[in-house]
């Protein structure tokens, strides 16, 4: 082990140092290792519920506020959510309801669950009722607009903490949806993806909390760890904002990864499941990318597509691409080196790569 190596890494990750440095230079971070000017979405969660006024104070009306609340820990082995079997349904109420059938409703009834206590949401602000008033929409995409097929839903563990690590593409973040969704309609007892999103996301007013409410979350270190060691599964993209940035030349060529997911799997004893997602590189193919520009005004890309600029915000809507989602097995790297394998930064950088290599051939097979 070569302390040198993981000491600053382990000092940029300590929880409530906040780095001097503007957001925008934060764009593009190892989100598990660097923490700048802390979690912004949870800043805006606190300010909407010490009543201060926000643009995002329109979802209240979806999910009502109440003090967020720390949920017990769950043990790894222990399901997070009953069975589809186990759970009762009441009659339909709203048109929602009775929109979404039986099958859909049992897994959305699933999620009440993570919920702990009387609070409407948990307490990264996810909110079970937003979730089901959403759910048809992304249910259309997946099923109409994008018809996504899956397969390798059996390495996909039934519980207890895991990281999903995926290729990224695209420019607004339908291939994490399509994740989520896919993994809700395909497992039993259903599982929540909590997809880890960069802190630029948690700036947007009413997008921040929108992610919120769906259960996604800022990635830091302490949000990380405290999700794996309640169980839970998250989706991580470890090119970061790289992968979103790729021109038609390098579609579906995995960028260099950060390395913090694999960190975090070793600490948490937790499997990382190879995610293979095509479609995503093809939603919004980038002619240009104008990073000069794009630094200048603060956001992470300025690109230049067939219909961007040319048919303004219209022109950033994904084309009817077809998606299709593989998983492969389990890499279970906390099983051969435990957790004091997370203090070898050399180790953490070699099974990074090996990683890296697992999901781009996966993404080989999978592309037509």
């Amino acid at each position: 082990m070569r302390e040198g190596w993981i000491a600053p890494l382990r000092d940029a990750g300590a929880p409530g140092r906040a780095l001097d440095e503007p957001a925008a230079q934060a764009l593009g971070r190892d989100p598990f290792e660097a923490e700048p000017a802390g979690d912004p979405l949870a800043a805006r969660l606190d300010a909407l519920e010490g009543g201060a006024p926000s643009a995002a104070a329109g979802w209240q009306r979806l999910a009502p506020l109440a003090p967020r609340r720390r949920p017990a820990q769950l043990r790894p082995g222990r399901p997070c959510v009953p069975t589809l079997g186990e759970i009762e349904l009441p009659e339909p109420r709203t048109w929602i309801e009775r929109w979404l059938g039986d099958s859909d409703r049992r897994v959305m009834a699933a999620f009440n669950h993570l919920v702990e206590g009387e609070g409407p949401y948990d307490r990264f602000g996810f909110s079970p009722d937003v979730m089901q008033t959403a759910f048809p929409f992304f249910r259309a995409l997946y099923r109409g607009y994008f018809r996504a097929k899956s397969d390798g839903h059996e390495h996909i563990p039934a519980n207890g903490p895991a990281i999903l690590a995926a290729n990224h593409g695209g420019l607004l973040p339908f291939d994490a949806a399509m994740t989520v969704v896919d993994v809700a309609l395909h497992t039993d007892p259903p599982r929540l993806v909590r997809s880890v999103v960069d802190r630029w996301a948690g700036s947007l007013p009413w997008v921040n909390v929108f992610f919120a409410r769906m259960g996604q979350v800022i990635g830091t270190r302490e949000n990380c760890a405290e999700l794996l060691e309640q169980g839970q599964l998250l989706l991580v993209f470890p090119e970061g904002l790289e992968g979103i940035r790729k021109n038609l030349s390098q579609r579906y060529r995995l960028q260099p990864f950060h390395v913090g997911f694999v960190e975090h799997a070793l600490r948490r004893q937790a499997p990382i499941v190879p995610t293979a997602i095509v479609g995503g590189d093809d939603q919004a193919p980038i002619l240009y990318d104008a990073k000069s520009i794009a630094r200048w005004l603060g956001v992470p890309v300025l690109p230049v597509t067939p219909t961007f600029p040319w048919l303004g915000p219209l022109g950033l809507l994904p084309y009817p691409v077809r998606y299709r989602i593989r998983y492969g097995e389990p890499l279970d790297y906390h099983l051969r080196f435990g957790a004091e394998g997370a203090d070898d930064a050399r180790l953490v950088h070699y099974l990074a790569k090996q990683a890296r290599g697992s999901i781009q051939k996966l993404l080989d097979r999978s592309r037509p």
